[in-house]
């Protein structure tokens, strides 16, 4: 495949910007310029209800925010993480993808903000993850959820962390998650044909992931534990992981990551639906006002989400 016309369109458009790098920036107008890039490329679909709330992390009280689609007592969770190489991106940036998974899913999307780093370097935002899905699991009643439905979810780096929060359930056994929705999640650190390939001139680059990798880690050592890079996760813990929907996007890095690991679950045994996008580019379903299949993907991991409860419901 060639990379999609609307893609073509929009790297275009982010090269008129001149934009520099992330890492060339410095961290408060990164973050800053990364909330207001979100804002013009997303479209944000009305929903029935919107609740902050601060609950306690790892290391410090953390923001979450609940989308509810409607009044219904008893509505399936998705605990969402979202991207942003675990230094920046917020409850904000993700608005837009979570309210379209919250309607067309008729879930609850509880969008959480985890400590970024170099602030808060790994583990901590592995940690605020697995808390804040404990916590939900825990107030289930109170929040109208089904605790027997309670799925994560993430891009990218919030797709590491929504992996390997099912790990960390499968270690600690007092939480259980239903199914966990990873959009082109990062899994690892060894250098991929895709990472390669599409490292530079597809929007994410090589030196902005070098960079994210550096401020959220604190040793070499750090990449050859499983709760960095969930490729390294055990086979035996790997077969006790909930069933996953997996995306990939073509000229993305991260692609054969993805591919991956949905190929390591399978083998373990584990229910796992793998989508690539072709001509897409990393970030595409935080993309949803410029790109057409921004918004398919989400409608259809939205269409996977409620079947699989659909089923649960029979069962």
């Amino acid at each position: 495949m060639t990379l999609h016309p609307q893609v073509i369109a929009l790297l275009q458009h982010f090269e008129k910007r001149n934009v520099p790098p992330v890492e060339q920036q410095n961290l408060k107008e990164a973050r800053a310029l990364f909330v207001e890039s979100s804002s013009s490329l997303n479209i944000t679909e009305e929903i029935h209800q919107v609740e902050d709330r601060k609950i306690l992390g790892y290391e410090h009280d953390i923001s979450i925010r609940i989308y509810s689609p409607n009044d219904n007592s008893s509505l399936p969770a998705l605990v969402y993480f979202h991207g942003g190489g675990w230094v920046i991106g917020n409850i904000e940036t993700h608005d837009s993808l979570c309210r379209i998974l919250a309607n067309h899913a008729q879930c609850k999307v509880i969008s959480v903000d985890y400590g970024l780093a170099p602030e808060h370097k790994f583990p901590v935002p592995v940690e605020d993850a697995y808390l804040a899905t404990k916590w939900v699991y825990d107030h289930a009643d109170d929040l109208g959820v089904d605790r027997k439905f309670i799925a994560v979810g993430g891009d990218s780096a919030g797709g590491n962390l929504a992996a390997v929060t099912c790990y960390l359930a499968v270690q600690r056994k007092d939480i259980s998650i239903s199914n966990q929705l990873l959009f082109y999640p990062s899994t690892g650190f060894e250098p991929t044909e895709s990472y390669e390939k599409y490292g530079e001139g597809y929007y994410l680059t090589k030196s902005t992931m070098n960079w994210f990798r550096q401020q959220y880690l604190s040793s070499i050592s750090d990449t050859q534990s499983p709760l960095a890079a969930p490729m390294l996760i055990p086979e035996e813990d790997a077969a006790k992981l909930p069933p996953a929907y997996i995306v990939t996007a073509e000229y993305d890095p991260l692609c054969d990551g993805g591919e991956e690991y949905s190929r390591k679950l399978s083998q373990a045994g584990v229910p796992t639906t793998y989508v690539c996008y072709p001509g897409m580019i990393h970030g595409f379903m935080c993309m949803t006002l410029p790109l057409e299949d921004g918004r398919k993907a989400i409608y259809e991991a939205a269409e996977y989400f409620k079947n699989q409860y659909q089923k649960q419901q029979v069962t």
